[in-house]
């Protein structure tokens, strides 16, 4: 955020200020030009404060598109912390609140008796402000912003904190203190950002000295670089969607868009590896994304990468039967679809690809007669292999023996369809198969008389060599 002279307003600066101060005696004049020539009265004039508030605003609502998490904004003074604060406030009036314990954003800082009115309301105890550290560290609080000047830079661990808004000159040790704030390993979150209003990179490149070369590669990198890396996963995810139009996400009916959902998730199963190659991608252009999300050239995409992360958390969610072939099942980040574009329902994919999902056993005639019909085969088979897993892992419980020779024949025909060695429609068929051989044998038991115990004592006596 540049400094910079009005040109139609430099002739007049010497005798509009003689005109304010000609009461004044000398030397309180030469005092007055001093303290206002100074670095920290230029950096804290209102029509730069205006200027950086609104961009300010801007590019974390952005970033908060993309990940979640918390930003710090530091600043050179406590006389401009607050008038940043009076400054976004007015662009953004749902964020004040008076109370600790509510509000988006808050100042952070100390205080005395003696200190201008308007820097009264932001000035808190030792107590107070631990209160408000502790909801600053929690992810799911609504206090997303901190304003400080010296607080909270060294010794202070949030790791939800992403992004961090100098605008103060900081060098050596106290500039990588500061910035190692927004560093912490946190769930989805790629890296720190820093947002440099002020112009501390020739200073970050000297601190950068005392580190290893393998700080330095990490420490630092330019967003034009990650926006590279964004740009070339968006062309992959694109090549991967080749021959598929999924415009309709974007311009149709909330039924039209939760439509596409089942179609696009049957495209990409049926293409040659393509859960694997499509999961990876998406993992990786969210990570990007998330560190340029405010850039003009991400934004243009932002749409598209909501589209992507939407298939991938239904992929995950409807056919991923083990937790290390899923990433990020928890927290999948979500940011981008819930926030980005619109909010989705949540989304039942057997009623979605046109089967009404009935209350009794999923390995039931009807089910299985509508699985069969269903349109996006490619799915039909991932969503009926993972309910079929998830009863051979329940039934496991009771019968070790009976569940291990069913995941062997599951394994078994999951191999065939990725060797594509079956078709689709055989591959479907089966699998319902097996699912009614399975019934079958649960059935089994109550035809014998026998408990589930039961039952499952005698077939290991039957399977039992010795």
């Amino acid at each position: 955020a540049k400094i910079n002279l009005n040109e139609s307003e430099r002739p007049i600066i010497d005798s509009e200020f003689e005109e304010i101060t000609e009461t004044e005696e000398s030397t309180t004049k030469e005092k007055l030009k001093s303290k206002w020539a100074r670095l920290e009265a230029l950096v804290g004039a209102d029509k730069r404060i205006e200027q950086i508030a609104s961009d300010l605003v801007n590019h974390f609502e952005n970033r908060l598109v993309s990940i979640d998490g918390k930003g710090m904004i530091v600043c050179m003074s406590r006389r401009i912390c607050v008038d940043l604060y009076n400054q976004i406030i007015k662009l953004r009036p749902q964020w004040h609140h008076e109370d600790d314990d509510q509000g988006f954003i808050k100042v952070v800082m100390s205080g005395s008796a003696s200190d201008d009115l308007s820097f009264q309301a932001h000035s808190r105890n030792k107590q107070r402000r631990k209160a408000l550290a502790t909801r600053f560290k929690k992810p799911e609080d609504e206090l997303k912003l901190v304003i400080v000047r010296d607080m909270w830079l060294t010794g202070f661990d949030a790791p939800c904190l992403h992004t961090m808004y100098t605008d103060k000159p900081m060098k050596g040790h106290n500039l990588m203190q500061a910035i190692a704030r927004v560093n912490r390993v946190f769930k989805d979150k790629p890296g720190g950002l820093i947002v440099d209003y002020i112009g501390i990179a020739d200073q970050l490149k000297t601190a950068l000295q005392h580190y290893t070369d393998g700080d330095k590669e990490n420490a630092g990198i330019p967003t034009d670089k990650v926006l590279a890396v964004l740009q070339e996963k968006y062309e992959i995810l694109k090549d991967i969607y080749h021959g598929f139009d999924y415009s309709i996400f974007f311009s149709g009916t909330p039924r039209e868009r939760l439509a596409i959902i089942p179609a696009a998730m049957d495209y990409i199963l049926g293409l040659e590896d393509g859960k694997k190659r499509y999961l990876k991608a998406v993992t990786e252009i969210s990570k990007a994304f998330a560190l340029c999300s405010s850039l003009d050239e991400a934004i243009a995409i932002r749409d598209e990468v909501a589209f992507f992360q939407a298939i991938k958390v239904a992929i995950v969610k409807h056919t991923i039967t083990d937790i290390k072939d899923g990433v990020d099942l928890d927290f999948a980040i979500k940011q981008i679809v819930s926030r980005a574009v619109m909010s989705y329902e949540v989304i039942d994919i057997f009623a979605t690809a046109g089967v009404n999902k009935p209350d009794i056993s999923i390995l039931s005639d009807k089910f299985l007669a509508e699985v069969r019909g269903l349109p996006y085969k490619n799915l039909a088979i991932e969503a009926l292999k993972k309910l079929l897993n998830d009863e051979i892992k329940t039934k496991s419980r009771k019968n070790i023996t009976q569940s291990r020779s069913f995941l062997d024949m599951l394994d078994a025909t999951v191999k065939k369809y990725q060797n594509r060695a079956i078709e689709t429609a055989q591959i479907i068929d089966e699998l319902i198969n097996l699912a009614q051989e399975f019934k079958e044998a649960q059935q089994r038991g109550e035809d014998l008389g026998l408990t589930e115990d039961e039952i499952a004592f005698y077939d290991a006596l039957d399977t039992n060599d010795s």
